[in-house]
């Protein structure tokens, strides 16, 4: 079975795809080009590694149940989209750029949506139609604005001169993205008790009664020490001390991954995308 390695993969594919969207945040001649052509190849090796293995484990798959044929094809055009505008940042063909960028973050979620639905054991018109997608793409969000913090924070290393409104811009939308999927998690564990499917009140009861520490521990790690950490690096950007903010955006990286990572592992154990 390939459950649970494809639920460890899908926390770097939501990282390569919310990390290459946020590349987006900064004005683009606001910052030198290093800065995104630094930050693409992260996202791009990451999405590159992520593909070999998604790839591998669906040739494993016997022949007569392989399946996910065009989720694969979706993450091998979001890697190819993605390399094409790094390679793109060493020209000025802008047209070109601008379009291979809006085609990767868009083969990426439409990547992710296929493979939510994957996950979903419900009819269309269940309310897990929603709420997967939407767990799914807000978890890359955060996982992308996380990681492009901390790597604009290294920038100000370089540019000594650069406005703190690109990091300013970063921390808010990390620290929203901790907002709504607060939110989302207490909606979904709710929701789907209430309205879900046969399978998903069934994942709810699980995860209630039999994995209640690692819910918590979920709980904890994301979004609640997340969120802390969202705090500290808003008050220290006041100061200013760009160091220190980028310093903690490294603590907040790792909580967040650590955060997600748990929750696929509850997806992997309970069916739910939290």
């Amino acid at each position: 079975m390939d459950v649970f390695p494809r639920a460890f993969l899908l926390v770097f594919c939501q990282l390569a795809v919310g990390g290459l969207f946020c590349l987006a945040i900064p004005p683009f001649h606001e910052i030198e080009r290093g800065y995104y052509k630094s930050s693409a190849f992260v996202y791009v090796l990451i999405a590159a590694l992520t593909l070999a293995g998604r790839v591998a484990l669906w040739w494993r798959a016997a022949a007569d149940a392989r399946g996910g044929g065009l989720e694969v094809t979706l993450w091998a055009l979001f890697v190819a989209a993605a390399a094409g505008y790094f390679a793109s940042l060493w020209g000025e063909r802008v047209i070109l750029r601008a379009r291979l960028f809006t085609a990767s973050w868009l083969s990426g979620t439409a990547a992710l949506v296929v493979l939510a639905e994957g996950y979903r054991q419900s009819s269309t018109l269940a309310v897990e139609t929603i709420i997967f997608p939407l767990s799914f793409l807000l978890s890359a969000l955060l996982l992308g604005a996380a990681a492009s913090g901390m790597l604009l924070g290294h920038w100000y290393l370089i540019d000594r001169d650069l406005s703190l409104t690109p990091l300013n811009r970063t921390v808010t939308l990390y620290r929203r993205s901790l907002t709504v999927q607060t939110a989302l998690i207490a909606v979904t564990i709710a929701g789907l008790a209430v309205a879900g499917a046969a399978a998903a009140r069934a994942g709810v009861h699980d995860l209630l009664t039999d994995h209640r520490a690692l819910l918590a521990t979920r709980l904890a790690v994301s979004p609640l020490a997340a969120g802390g950490l969202g705090w500290m690096i808003r008050r220290t950007l006041d100061v200013p001390q760009t160091m220190a903010a980028t310093g903690l955006f490294y603590i907040a990286v790792l909580a967040v991954l650590v955060g997600e990572m748990l929750g696929r592992f509850i997806l992997f154990r309970t069916g739910l995308p939290l």
